[in-house]
């Protein structure tokens, strides 16, 4: 009689990721693409939310590996005991010798001081809640990014170093504080561009703003982070945000685990996933800047910049001479018009880049220029690659390991 081979047992796995949060499912929606893509896995998931006490069934589960954005030391001291391989999409204690797949704060804040920075603003300010790890990473690197511009960040509140058992405390005291954010907002100098370290308290400084009778986005420009589809519409107005890489953030933490389930041993890692860019609603739709024909002359740069103005269609538009023009433009925004009718191509050529397979020669003449010799050289000179070589990098950190 004909003997069949059983198929392989599958590696039982528990997701204990937070689905309350659009951060957790974009998590869950990349491990299991990773899932779909590589050897199956059988998956142990239950709905939860941020801090919420481990699920009974972990007890009798028995399982291969777990990949956890939960804050919940029971859980901790579950891999310890069982020596479970595991991958946090969090910060970890520094006792827990595991590696973890995270957005990086640094270069999220990044962008959202470039968004702003590039709307004119030459006020900054943060608002986080003190004392949460991700809020703080970001509040560091804004402020870096605002003081390297030879300018001065304005913090909410100090930084709070009572012991709270999790990030969501730290959040739940945080929205607790609408007064204060609210005097200090009376206080900012404006007009301003403000970061809010997510999208929860983006909307809180939105409310804020309404009450005191704060103009958005013409005094406060808010920007937040994680792109909350649901939470940024819902705001008044809808809120702009940097937009997180989460379904990678999935995929890489599950090809992390497929290998340390397989026996590798990987470093106690923390593995950065860099933000897809930023959403921009009306929280941010504005130019700050005071002189309304040095305003009007940026407003044409950037509506018009890759239809190939030049700064002589610019200086046919304010009526002044060349020289007026560019000494003027430069001491209100800190550029030259030539330097951002460039600038403004690039960020759109890299934009159709990534996110387009369309030809180089078209891309050339989407931005505004004639040939696609001189969009390459301008390129590579202003970005140390061509754009071919940016395009291919761009995909490869789309597609590739964390490692």
């Amino acid at each position: 009689m004909k003997k069949f081979l059983s198929p392989p047992r599958r590696p039982r796995v528990a997701l204990l990721v937070e689905s309350s949060r659009a951060y957790g499912r974009g998590a869950l929606l990349g491990i299991a693409k990773y899932v779909r893509d590589h050897n199956p896995w059988s998956i142990f998931f239950q709905e939860l939310s941020f801090c919420d006490d481990l699920p009974a069934w972990l007890n009798h589960w028995n399982g291969k590996g777990i990949i956890s954005r939960l804050e919940n030391r029971n859980l901790n001291e579950f891999i310890r005991k069982h020596r479970i391989p595991a991958v946090f999409l969090k910060n970890t204690e520094p006792e827990m010798s595991m590696p973890s797949v995270l957005t990086d704060n640094a270069a999220s804040a990044r962008l959202a001081f470039e968004h702003l920075q590039d709307r004119g603003f030459r006020h900054f300010g943060f608002c986080g809640f003190n004392g949460a790890d991700y809020s703080d990473e970001r509040r560091d690197s804004f402020v870096q990014s605002v003081e390297q511009s030879g300018l001065r960040c304005h913090i909410f509140g100090v930084a709070d170093n009572r012991h709270q058992s999790s990030t969501a405390q730290y959040e739940e005291i945080g929205l607790e504080d609408g007064d204060l954010v609210e005097r200090w907002l009376r206080e900012l100098p404006k007009p301003i561009g403000l970061m809010a370290c997510n999208d929860m308290r983006g909307q809180q400084v939105l409310n804020a703003c309404r009450t005191t009778g704060v103009v958005v986005p013409d005094e406060v420009a808010v920007i937040g982070v994680d792109n909350e589809e649901l939470l940024c519409e819902l705001s008044d107005p809808p809120l702009s945000s940097v937009v997180p890489n989460t379904e990678k953030v999935g995929y890489e933490a599950a090809m992390l685990l497929d290998e340390m389930m397989q026996g590798k041993k990987p470093l106690p890692h923390r593995y950065f996933i860099q933000p897809k860019g930023v959403v921009t609603r009306r929280s941010t739709e504005v130019l700050a800047i005071e002189d309304r024909q040095i305003a009007a002359a940026a407003r044409f740069i950037r509506e018009h910049t890759c239809d190939g103005i030049d700064v002589g269609d610019v200086v046919r538009l304010t009526g002044w001479s060349r020289s007026t023009l560019e000494r003027r433009y430069e001491k209100v925004t800190g550029h030259s018009p030539k330097y951002d009718i460039l600038r403004f191509r690039l960020n759109r050529a890299k934009q159709l880049l990534v996110e387009t397979d369309f030809s180089l020669a078209y891309i050339a003449e989407k931005i505004g220029f004639t040939h696609t010799e001189y969009f390459n050289r301008i390129f590579k000179k202003k970005m140390g690659m061509t754009p071919a070589q940016f395009r291919k990098q761009s995909s490869a950190e789309d597609d590739g390991a964390v490692m």
